[in-house]
């Protein structure tokens, strides 16, 4: 597992800026952000990870994968229904897996230029795939492209840790939270995984 190329910079720099956010940080010195490089492997876990604490998610994405035992669009396209539901997904997230898979299946998204195009456009793509939302596709960007600079603001997790961090009345408004955010750019992406780290015992994945 390797870290991304800015890490370490991103960190000093985060640490300097900010002295509640950096008491974080070095609080985990040995913990980083890692790619799994695969773009149907983030994207399906990120969805089984919608609306569901880390723990719940890992539950539900351990027993996914003992089940398909390879995470592939062939594979979860080939698991029937009550396969997946006794996984412990939801009706709407087995939509959700059997609509990504259809999509990768049948190139209707062309994942290896992803790495070519801004945030703004891989977000525009992603997002005409059923199940897929603005959350979903800045899990991507963060997770597998590594992209340094997201801020997945609708992040009830990202805003919990936030709050707990400065002391503030759980939850601030969408706007107070990018607002706070302009002091981490441009590595938004490297503060938002430290207030996820800060709140859960396992780092997140996806």
């Amino acid at each position: 597992m390797k870290k991304p190329k800015f890490w370490d910079l991103a960190k000093k720099d985060l640490i300097k800026k900010d002295k509640k956010l950096g008491n974080i940080i070095i609080s985990y010195p040995k913990d980083f952000l890692f790619s799994k490089s695969d773009p149907f492997y983030t994207l399906s876990r990120s969805i089984v990870g919608q609306q569901i604490s880390v723990k719940a998610a890992q539950a539900v994405w351990d027993r996914l994968e003992l089940k398909v035992k390879k995470i592939s669009p062939k594979n979860i396209n080939s698991l029937h229904f009550q396969s997946l539901k006794s996984c412990g997904l939801s009706r709407q997230k087995i939509t959700y897996l059997k609509s990504l898979s259809t999509a990768f299946i049948n190139k209707e998204v062309n994942p290896k230029q992803w790495h070519l195009l801004s945030d703004e456009k891989i977000i525009e793509e992603l997002i005409t795939i059923k199940g897929i939302g603005v959350w979903t596709a800045e899990m991507y960007l963060i997770f597998n492209l590594c992209r340094p600079d997201v801020f997945p603001s609708d992040d009830l997790g990202l805003i919990k840790g936030i709050c707990n961090c400065y002391n503030l009345d759980y939850p601030i408004s969408k706007e107070h939270a990018i607002k706070l955010s302009k002091k981490w750019k441009p590595w938004r992406s490297v503060a938002t995984w430290y207030f996820w780290r800060s709140l859960d015992p396992i780092p997140v994945e996806y």
